[in-house]
């Protein structure tokens, strides 16, 4: 398997998430699971009550969460694979303003979107009256690691590296240490994926990710009180292992013991308990994200970036792929994006700028 073929698995099926995850934000597992027939496998157009519907998503399309995904990877490519501070700053500016999709923002992203456009002090957002210390929702939520692949797909086996690519993507708007160990999970899971390593590999380097990312943010943004996402990850791995072959009962036990929501400490753990309990199938880890309640799109599209890494686009589901690459291709242009990544990702570790 190439480079091109796993970054394309990856971009693909991240948005495959997305796209199928659009249908059931917000419901819960019992909802979804009676309108469905059980796991959602087929794209749909997002009712009403979700919020890609309420922003006019059709079938197959992808939200907020993968649109910001191609937007950061047409920037790295720009960039010859190194984005800093301004960079980013710009390419979110550029997403908010230009792509169709930025209609609706995670909170996080939101509030310092605005203050960007008014020139206001990013610092000030959130803070709790005249102190200067923000409230723990605020950068907490799980903005930063919806979006992050790129950052692993860049680094194949280097999670230092894409590490650290993710905290300038983490900045300013998920600027606490929960939410900058979450996207660092997510960033080390398919850098680790990029290397070719098997699913036991893939899950040490989401906990690893965790872990490195969870210094950086202690090291270099803020900390905030409440869980941490190494040790509900950990959790999630845990229930993922000893969990039998009824799909509702493991996600039911997710939702109730780790959680499923925006917060980065709930939903990245889940989907690395979903990645665990689907084994690396592509369909299923989609599916099953998919149907996991509240917030299922973006558990999706992160469970979805790790596995298209490990098993490439060959491997994907084709009917659904087709599906996918008709309804998104012409607005994100995925191809040359796979391939300006790709040839980052075949350099030499040294040549690839830090």
């Amino acid at each position: 398997m190439d480079t091109l073929d796993r970054i394309r698995g990856s971009l693909f099926l991240a948005g495959m998430g997305d796209a199928l995850g659009a249908q059931t934000e917000q419901w819960t597992i019992a909802e979804i699971a009676e309108a469905h027939g059980g796991l959602v496998t087929r794209f749909g157009t997002p009712p009403p009550d979700t919020f890609a519907g309420a922003n006019g998503g059709r079938s197959a399309e992808v939200t907020d969460d993968a649109s910001q995904m191609y937007y950061l990877a047409r920037a790295l490519v720009a960039g010859g694979g190194a984005l800093d501070r301004a960079g980013w700053i710009a390419c979110l500016l550029d997403w908010a303003d230009t792509c169709p999709k930025a209609g609706f923002m995670g909170p996080s992203t939101e509030g310092i979107v605005k203050a960007l456009r008014r020139g206001e002090d990013v610092s000030r957002v959130g803070v709790i009256g005249r102190s200067s210390r923000k409230m723990t929702t605020v950068g907490n939520t799980n903005g930063a690691a919806m979006r992050v692949a790129p950052c692993g797909l860049v680094h194949p086996g280097d999670l230092e590296a894409a590490c650290e690519q993710a905290f300038v993507t983490c900045l300013p708007s998920h600027d606490t240490d929960v939410a900058i160990s979450a996207a660092c999970a997510i960033a080390a899971g398919c850098a680790q994926a990029m290397a070719g390593d098997g699913l036991d590999g893939v899950l040490g380097a989401c906990l690893r990710g965790a872990t490195i990312g969870e210094r950086l943010g202690r090291e270099r943004a803020r900390a905030v009180a409440g869980p941490q996402v190494l040790a509900r990850a950990e959790m999630a791995l845990e229930i993922a292992g000893r969990a039998g072959g009824d799909d509702l009962r493991f996600l039911a036990e997710i939702e109730r013991k780790v959680g499923n929501s925006v917060l980065a400490a709930e939903s990245v753990p889940a989907a690395i308990g979903v990645l665990a309990y689907a084994k690396g199938d592509p369909l299923r880890t989609i599916a099953l994200a998919s149907s996991i309640g509240n917030d299922t799109d973006s558990i999706a599209a992160m469970a979805g970036a790790i596995v298209g890494a490990m098993v490439g686009e060959r491997r994907l589901p084709a009917a659904l792929l087709a599906e996918f690459i008709e309804a998104n291709r012409a607005d994100y242009a995925l191809d040359a994006l796979a391939e300006g990544l790709a040839a980052i990702a075949a350099q030499p570790a040294a040549e690839v700028p830090r």
